[in-house]
């Protein structure tokens, strides 16, 4: 009997030895084996507090679209309130980061705003559900001091992930998704949920797993999530279960009430008697004090847009609610951008918080044919929001026309037309404009199209005025981003031109940047193409946009605006065409044949031979 138990005690010693230890603090390093320097990746997260029942919530700290969190979680709607518990795929892109000389850690660099009470630990454990530590944040902000953090400054928070490797990747492993291990959990538990296996957990993890680590679930695809449905009680039937007890409560409350008012009436007809005049003078004080409050802030906004106000047309507030219907959700186009009528015209009417300062004064500094228009600008003092008025365009989105409209398809001619539109508004903002202008965010949603499909470059909310800087504050949209910003931080002209390289893929193509999976179509492009479209020509059919075939368009005219995409998206930033060769190119892609090398191109020399 002793030795029963004390096997007993020895076991459940070692068992609570290994719920006590502490769990993985500073990090994940890089599989060494690992193909690329970056993947797309998901991070499993459960919706929990008040603050997270809001898609749009959590889409913000992770900063990535509602619809990109809701595809791979099986949700139908982007809009409906959340549960409690609900599960999530969180789509992540994971780099390799030189963290210090001798180590390299694997993580999704995620930018935060530091807000009053905030702390490393508590942005890691509540927001982020220890997907992160304090201990990681601190490694990958150096020169921040955890104990003295301003209000609204910019913080790193390194979310835990990585990259399969190649063993695994011929394991047709294409994911390895983040999940936080829970003390309840066991390892066979969650290969069962995630359709991997306990073996393929084990060799990612190693047999030590702790609560609260971050353990890396190979998958080769994502697991439907079963999603909870909302459950209600009919009207009548909570009408019913009520009844009884509304009744008694209201017999009840009569009395009370009855007796109350009459004590009440009198003290009160007493107390506004002599309240009266003080009341007067109290609001006229509140009147008084909020106005100065509103002038003084209207002042300050203005003061910051004052270069810009002979240029635009200042707008009032009273005028955008009437041209809007006071921005209901009928006129709303995407994101927080509305359609408004003002003076017999139709104006795109952009509504923001106080952050359009950089945006003005960049696009004062900009005025060409395919960048679109800003009329004007409003400030509601009120609420310190910003708008900004720019012309309409018609026929939408170029997203929208590639991957939305299942009728109005465009035409080869349109897409080349629409592709050399962009590439010159590009060429402008890097060789017209002093210093330079680096968009940062090139897509095809930020393309929109005139009532002749002639394009324009949307949305300089992310713009640099200046270029070959580095930065800690990595935004964009996944997909886009190119690998050297991405991992380094580095801005330049050639991030713009890479993303404008994905661009063209998509018009050739008429495939999304970004599929179902997660894959980015970069990344499959070069890996069915490896850099040379002549060599693997018998591949263009599975790739070029089954619209495009019907048209019998020219191989060879394909296979050049193809070899533009490869130079663009070359890994090696300095390789890449600038804007200049690109815009010429494109023009002369009738009878352009390019010369791909590891060295990029260049078309001047290929026409001259």
């Amino acid at each position: 009997m002793k030795l029963l138990l004390f096997f007993f005690l020895l076991h459940f010693q070692n068992s609570l030895s290994q719920i006590l230890l502490p769990p993985n603090t500073t990090g994940y390093a890089c599989n060494p084996n690992q193909t690329t320097p970056s993947c797309q990746t998901y991070a499993f997260f459960t919706a929990m507090g008040p603050n997270q029942l809001d898609l749009a919530n959590i889409s913000d700290i992770f900063s990535v679209s509602r619809p990109m969190i809701a595809k791979p979680s099986n949700l139908t709607s982007v809009t409906s309130p959340l549960v409690p518990n609900q599960p999530l795929f969180i789509p992540l892109t994971c780099t390799c980061n030189k963290a210090n000389t001798t180590t390299n850690l694997s993580y999704a660099k995620l930018n935060y705003t530091i807000k009053k009470g905030d702390t490393f630990y508590l942005v890691s454990t509540d927001l982020y559900h220890n997907l992160t530590t304090y201990q990681s944040v601190e490694i990958v902000n150096p020169t921040l001091v955890p104990t003295n953090l301003d209000i609204g400054q910019e913080v790193i928070f390194p979310i835990f992930c990585k990259c399969p490797t190649q063993t695994q990747l011929q394991n047709q492993v294409n994911y390895l998704i983040s999940y936080v291990f829970q003390p309840l959990d066991n390892v066979s538990s969650i290969a069962s949920r995630f359709g991997s296996t306990t073996k393929a957990i084990v060799d990612a993890n190693g047999d030590n797993i702790r609560p609260l680590d971050t353990i890396f679930v190979p998958v080769s695809r994502l697991p439907v999530l079963t999603q909870p449905t909302p459950t209600s009680v009919p009207l009548g039937q909570r009408s019913t279960e009520r009844k009884g007890k509304v009744i008694g409560l209201g017999i009840g409350l009569g009395v009370c009430g009855i007796f109350l008012i009459l004590m009440g009436g009198f003290w009160a007809y007493r107390e506004s008697l002599w309240k009266k005049r003080a009341d007067g003078k109290d609001k006229y004080i509140d009147r008084t004090r909020s106005s100065k409050r509103n002038d003084q802030v209207e002042v300050s906004l203005m003061a910051d847009v004052s270069d810009c106000l002979d240029k635009y047309k200042v707008y009032r507030i009273e005028e955008l609610n009437e041209a809007t219907d006071s921005f209901d959700e009928r006129c709303l186009i995407q994101g927080s951008v509305y359609k408004g009528y003002m003076d017999g015209k139709h104006y795109a009417i952009k509504k923001m918080k106080w952050n359009a300062c950089e945006e003005l004064k960049i696009l004062q500094k900009v005025n060409h044919g395919n960048l679109v228009m800003l009329e004007g600008f409003c400030i509601d003092s009120n609420n310190a929001n910003c708008y900004l008025v720019y012309e309409y365009l018609e026929n939408g989105s170029l997203y929208t026309r590639l991957h939305e409209s299942k009728t109005e398809r465009l035409s080869w001619r349109t897409r080349l037309q629409i592709a050399i539109d962009i590439a010159n508004g590009l060429q402008y903002i890097h060789e017209h404009t002093r210093p330079r202008v680096v968009h940062k965010d090139i897509k095809s949603s930020n393309i929109l199209l005139d009532a002749q499909m002639r394009a324009k470059i949307a949305n300089f909310g992310l713009a640099k005025s200046g270029c070959n800087a580095i930065t800690m504050h990595i935004v964009g949209t996944q997909g886009y981003i190119a690998p050297e910003y991405l991992s380094d931080g580095v801005v330049s002209t050639k991030m713009d031109v890479f993303s404008f390289g994905v661009v063209l893929l998509e018009l050739i193509s008429g495939r999304e940047a970004v599929d179902e999976n997660g894959k980015a179509l970069w990344v499959e492009f070069y890996e069915n193409f490896n850099g040379d479209v002549e060599k693997h020509k018998h591949k263009l059919k599975g790739f070029i946009d089954d619209f495009l075939l019907k048209e019998s368009i020219s191989t060879d005219n394909v296979m050049n605006i193809m070899s533009i995409a490869i130079a663009c998206l070359h890994k090696d930033p300095s390789k890449r065409p600038s804007m200049v060769d690109i815009v010429y190119a494109l023009c002369k892609s009738d009878d352009l044949f390019t010369d791909i090398s590891q060295d990029g191109f260049s078309p001047r020399q290929v026409i001259a031979r």
